[in-house]
């Protein structure tokens, strides 16, 4: 089946995606890769210790940001399963077959994110 250039970068991107989750699970002990870039992560981590710093200070800015610091990590991560999903829809609505590795990883990712979510 020949491809267009277009159906090949969305192949070549699901590809990209199980590579980046199969790397970050290596490099979890405890195999649960991680829910954000690592910068994205240290930048939170970042924001986190400022928030919590302040609260001596003013307790109520502290809450206030708090707050927002969780709305924008609760974003990003939408945003970052919004994307792998339509990745996949993509692929697949060129009718391509979807490796069965990748989808495992695929699907590791939603397992590890829900055992985490839901403390299981």
């Amino acid at each position: 089946m020949n491809r267009t250039h277009e159906e090949r970068l969305v192949a070549a991107d699901l590809a990209g995606l199980a590579r980046d989750y199969r790397a970050a699970a290596v490099q979890s002990p405890d195999g649960d890769a991680p829910l954000f870039p690592e910068d994205l992560g240290d930048d939170f981590r970042a924001k986190w210790d400022r928030i919590q710093a302040g609260f001596v200070d003013e307790p109520q800015r502290a809450v206030q940001q708090a707050d927002e610091l969780v709305e924008q990590a609760i974003r990003r991560l939408a945003e970052s399963f919004a994307q792998e999903r339509n990745r996949l829809e993509g692929q697949w609505a060129c009718g391509d077959r979807t490796d069965t590795e990748d989808l495992r990883i695929v699907l590791q990712t939603y397992r590890s994110f829900f055992q985490r979510l839901l403390a299981i």
